[in-house]
């Protein structure tokens, strides 16, 4: 292993893969971002300032890249879901290792292609499955290796998406159609979840699935009365609505690097009217939720049958009040139950003299970061690419792969009303 600092670059300047290398190079004496290929000139020339990427490594896409003679150790890929595959592809083919932004693809065919690809070039793929690294779901992890509640029974987990969240990134964002982004609300915002079931199961292999769901709720037959088709243009209701895009966007101020996206090359004299101007014009943060081109589901349950007749249950819940991520998973000699908001654990035990026990784990970590994933993750991937043994989070492609596979199978379970079968690999 060298003593130079790894060199690593950036492919889609989004905020995810932003973010990614912000932690990365918070190891200087590890790390040197050496590189950026992004087509939006303005998000290019950010990266290029913050990082001081040198002017011959600057790219306009990941093959341009690919195809020059820079030399990298590996690349952080932040692209849109349905160019995962097309822009990981030539990275692999340079050989280098890639840290991928989940999910990892928007179909089970394209699945296959890049594991192939990674193969062939024997390079490493980790997958941003960033709560893996969570030490709240570390922790869960560590108790069930650990024999601590017996042999795995039945999982449980509900995401719990706030109302605001799903405006934003579902309902009027980039994966509000499923014919847009190439990803279901399932592959876009649970994949995290989907992983983790398959993660807690330690590689035995899910068989079977069924799922139901629908857009019952963000449709125009629901919209109240006195809404319009933009809250600041002609809605009645927008100072009474939770939806309102004024409040949640400039009075909260939430979602910023969604809201502004579509203005953000204003940079710093970018203003509040600037701001009130774009919703009332083409920003599609300014729409009326049930008035958008949305086609993903608000509501979602997925049932998973294992090799081994352990059962597993997910459900996606929109919109709520309070955003929250549980877990429940019984096992033969107790039980593990949880909610990462609250950064707490309950472990439970059959008792000869009481009904049960009960050990209370508090984690006392914020939410910031997913919980502590965004900077566990980094910090791992960079130990793998520098030679040492990953973590027990390690998200290798491979590894990665079965929760894919639920929920592609799942989708299509409940498009066709029937339980699916999931191919071993």
């Amino acid at each position: 292993m060298s003593d130079k600092p790894l060199k690593i670059g950036l492919v889609g300047a989004g905020h995810r893969g932003i973010l990614y290398i912000r932690y990365a190079a918070k190891q200087p004496d590890k790390v040197k971002i050496w590189a950026i290929a992004e087509p939006n000139e303005f998000r290019r020339n950010q990266v290029v300032k913050e990082f001081g990427i040198p002017s011959e490594n600057v790219f306009h896409d990941a093959e341009e890249m690919a195809k020059s003679d820079i030399e990298l150790d590996a690349v952080v890929n932040g692209t849109m879901d349905q160019l995962h595959v097309a822009t990981t592809l030539p990275l692999l083919e340079r050989g280098w290792d890639v840290l991928l932004e989940k999910p990892i693809c928007t179909n089970e065919e394209d699945l296959h292609l890049l594991y192939k690809a990674a193969k062939k070039n024997n390079c490493r793929v980790m997958v941003c499955h960033v709560l893996r690294y969570a030490p709240f779901y570390v922790a869960v992890k560590k108790l069930l290796l650990e024999g601590e509640i017996g042999d795995i029974v039945s999982i449980r987990t509900e995401e719990k998406v706030s109302y605001h969240h799903m405006a934003t990134a579902y309902i009027r964002g980039r994966w509000r159609n499923k014919d847009l982004c190439g990803s279901p609300i399932l592959m876009a915002k649970c994949s995290h979840d989907l992983d983790l079931i398959t993660w807690f199961m330690s590689g035995i292999a899910p068989v079977r699935v069924a799922s139901f769901g629908s857009l019952g709720y963000f449709k125009p037959e629901n919209a109240p009365e006195g809404s319009g088709t933009r809250c600041l243009v002609d809605c009645r209701i927008e100072r009474e609505c939770p939806y309102s895009a004024y409040n949640n966007y400039i009075e909260k101020g939430l979602w910023r690097a969604y809201a502004w996206e579509s203005i953000e090359h204003y940079g710093e004299s970018l203003t509040e009217e600037m701001k009130i101007e774009s919703l009332k014009k083409d920003n599609p943060f300014g729409r009326c939720v049930w008035h958008c081109d949305n086609n993903v589901v608000d509501r979602q349950t997925v049932i998973i049958e294992f090799e081994n007749g352990v059962v597993a249950t997910h459900t996606l819940s929109t919109p709520a009040s309070k955003p929250c991520r549980t877990v429940q998973i019984i096992g033969t000699k107790g039980e593990i139950e949880g909610n990462i908001n609250d950064s707490v654990l309950v472990v439970r035990k059959p008792d000869l003299k009481q009904e049960y026990t009960e050990q209370v784990i508090d984690l006392n970590v914020s939410m910031d970061g997913h919980g502590g994933g965004d900077i566990g993750l980094t910090e791992d991937f960079v130990r793998v690419i520098s030679g040492e043994q990953p973590s027990i989070s390690s998200t290798a492609l491979e590894d990665s792969m079965y929760g894919h596979l639920i929920g592609f199978r799942a989708d299509t379970a409940m498009e066709e009303k029937r339980v699916t079968d999931i191919p071993k690999l």
